[in-house]
């Protein structure tokens, strides 16, 4: 599948469908795949046409070229998109839009990582639900060096899956990480060398892609109401989707395959 809707970015975002897998790409390798605000604008876009489309089971994005998942936003833009007040309204309720989209999405995402990941990279990949890195990739998030104020989801998102003191040594010093510090703060969750990331990607999309979709929809929705203060969680809607599970063609399938000793055929249904 080729992407099908009209690309606003001008070439700066591809996408397309491998078997099960979208593929997402930030593609500006010349400028490090710095997100610019027409990207931070199509993200939702390309979402939702992954999420019409059955036949995607997983996500993963990443960036074009071998020096960078994404650079951070392009801050030649901010000039003229966050010059003032409402500049900068305008251009911050497009990244949240954009984050939080990809958070919520209802499908399994994976941020693929090689090389930069830095400022509105890590917002990107840090909204995903999975991050593997190359032994090479770098993160930080240096708003501190810039000035600008890091809004509350953001910061909370971070404080969530790092704790409060690295969440906090990352913004203090808005310096570069390595993939080991990464992934012992538990920013990232492996650590895989070049010359194997794309086969662990696949096999690891793989894996997911062959499991249930309404079970992983299920517990997706689920830990992000864990995540939710207690009063704005809906425990209700979490227990609807777990009996549509219950109730679907997929326990069946999945019941008869494990008696059969078979794999079973999910077909989200």
């Amino acid at each position: 599948m080729e992407a099908t809707t009209q690309d606003p970015t001008n070439g700066q975002m591809k996408w397309h469908k491998e078997g099960a897998i979208g593929w997402m790409i930030f593609n500006r390798p010349e400028r490090h795949n710095a997100v610019s605000f027409e990207m931070w604008q199509a993200i939702p876009m390309i979402l939702d046409e992954f999420g019409a489309d059955d036949e995607v089971r997983v996500v993963v994005l990443r960036g074009a070229g071998e020096r960078a998942f994404v650079s951070g936003a392009d801050i030649s833009q901010f000039e003229e998109k966050r010059a003032d007040a409402d500049s900068t309204a305008i251009y911050n309720a497009a990244v949240d839009e954009a984050t939080s989209r990809l958070q919520t999405f209802g499908k399994p995402t994976i941020a693929m990582i090689e090389g930069y990941c830095i400022g509105g990279g890590c917002a990107i990949a840090t909204s995903c639900d999975f991050r593997v890195a190359t032994p090479d990739s770098t993160f930080a998030i240096p708003a501190a060096k810039l000035g600008l104020g890091y809004n509350y989801p953001g910061v909370r998102k971070l404080v969530q899956l790092i704790g409060p003191s690295f969440a906090k040594e990352i913004f203090y010093t808005a310096r570069q990480f390595s993939a080991e510090e990464a992934y012992h703060m538990h920013l990232i969750n492996r650590v895989v060398a070049r010359d194997g990331l794309e086969d662990h990607i696949a096999e690891f999309a793989g894996t997911i892609s062959a499991n249930a979709p309404m079970t992983i929809h299920a517990v997706k929705v689920s830990v992000e109401e864990v995540l939710k203060d207690a009063q704005d969680r809906d425990l209700a809607m979490v227990e609807q989707l777990v009996n549509a599970c219950f109730a679907s063609e997929d326990y069946q399938e999945g019941r008869r395959a494990f008696m059969e000793k078979r794999k079973p055929v999910f077909r989200n249904r």
